[in-house]
């Protein structure tokens, strides 16, 4: 788990995903191997997950807004979305979803934005100036932020999985979209968390040592190692090119859908 916390703190930074595309997996085999059962299995993993993004994504804003990095105007446009949406996912997750239907959705997701980002041509060029407000601030982007929020919460992600790709694709620059994407995190794991603790309160076959859906052994060691390697991962981000940037995302992106994939 300090290894994985690790791992994920680099991602976090160096990509803007909360670390939640690495944990969630690892978390699945792991509890696996502790011979979790397959419905709590992925509810535990995905809960654990969305609460270690809280410090997780305070540690990678932080380190990105030195580089003043993080488009605020962005952030206030989705933030109402993306609660509604992670109110909805995390419903959804508690009520309608077994662990194997958990699992379909996350490796199917995860392998369709791979497929966009790895694929798909896009300028890393700051768009030019323009006096119309672009399309993605209003209701539309109200729209891809409520379901950014509720894929995340279902996904045990901090968001940027789905939206750097998005923001990318209608000229956000993808450092920008990182570093946003990051902010994003925390407005959708602290609901999430407290909502998957709520949720499996009283639920069978969880491991020792969980609140709900949260397990606490679990969360202590990976943020223990997370927020100290997530400034090391923005760093890198800075420093790599956007071209190199996204080929990384989808190279794990890909990896982890196939896991995923294979569990459900």
């Amino acid at each position: 788990m300090l290894t994985t916390g690790a791992v994920a703190g680099v991602l976090a930074g160096l990509l803007g995903v909360g670390g939640g595309i690495v944990i969630v997996p690892v978390l699945f085999t792991v509890l696996g191997a502790l011979d979790v059962p397959l419905d709590s299995r992925m509810h535990v993993a995905v809960g654990t997950s969305l609460a270690t993004i809280i410090p997780t994504s305070i540690a990678s804003v932080r380190a990105h807004l030195k580089r003043d990095a993080v488009d605020w105007a962005l952030f206030r446009a989705w933030l109402p979305g993306l609660v509604a949406g992670v109110g909805i996912g995390t419903w959804a997750a508690n009520v309608m979803m077994d662990g194997r239907m958990l699992s379909l959705v996350f490796g199917s997701v995860a392998l369709v934005v791979a497929a966009d980002l790895g694929l798909r041509k896009r300028s890393d060029e700051t768009p030019p100036p323009s006096d119309a407000r672009p399309w993605h601030f209003g209701p539309g982007g109200s729209g891809i932020a409520a379901i950014v929020g509720a894929f995340s919460a279902m996904m045990g992600i901090g968001g940027g999985t789905l939206s750097v790709p998005f923001l990318n694709a209608v000229g956000v620059p993808i450092h920008r979209a990182v570093a946003t994407s990051a902010g994003f995190g925390l407005i959708i794991a602290v609901p999430a968390a407290i909502g998957y603790v709520a949720g499996g309160w009283e639920a069978a076959g969880r491991p020792p040592g969980s609140l709900g859906y949260v397990n606490v052994l679990g969360f202590a060691a990976i943020v223990a190692t997370t927020v100290l390697t997530a400034p090391i991962g923005s760093k890198i981000a800075h420093a790599i090119s956007a071209k190199m940037l996204r080929l990384l995302f989808a190279g794990f992106l890909v990896l982890t859908a196939l896991r995923m994939l294979s569990a459900s």
